[in-house]
């Protein structure tokens, strides 16, 4: 099995240098757009990549083994790998919705109350669509709920 399929569906991996606002900048600013640009199209090359990587392990690792152990094992592993590809397929839509938010000019604001979410939360979780006092909110609302 591949090294990656624990790896989190996040962005930490991605190495980049942390934004420096100059003083006095607008939020969002052309560069701030193109460093956000950058990082999402990084990260959604990264996980195409391992969607390929996915395809080409299963056809090269796909045996069929006389012992039924031995094929539910792999069949386990590939079935844990394509939710982790599914997973990552749905990532790459929203990595998508954000570039798309970017080109409009609408991204880095909270989509529930319309402040600034912030570079340092956008950089930690770049399709972020929510400030972190609203997302807060929602996943009390949701623990309350069940």
């Amino acid at each position: 099995m591949t090294s990656t399929k624990n790896k989190k569906l996040d962005s930490s991996h991605l190495e980049f240098k942390p934004y420096k606002a100059e003083k006095g900048e607008e939020y969002m600013s052309e560069s701030q757009t193109e460093h956000f640009k950058s990082i999402l199209s990084l990260w959604k090359d990264d996980l195409i990549g391992e969607i390929d990587r996915t395809v080409h392990h299963m056809q090269d690792e796909a045996s069929n083994f006389p012992d039924p152990s031995d094929r539910a094992t792999q069949e386990s592993d590939f079935s844990l790998e394509l939710r982790t590809r599914d997973r990552e397929r749905k990532l790459i839509k929203k990595i998508d919705e954000s570039l798309s938010m970017l080109d409009a000019g609408d991204y880095g604001h909270c989509d529930s109350c319309g402040i600034d979410i912030g570079i340092k939360r956008l950089e930690a979780r770049p399709t972020a669509s929510q400030c972190i006092d609203c997302k807060s909110l929602d996943e009390i609302r949701e623990k309350q709920t069940g």
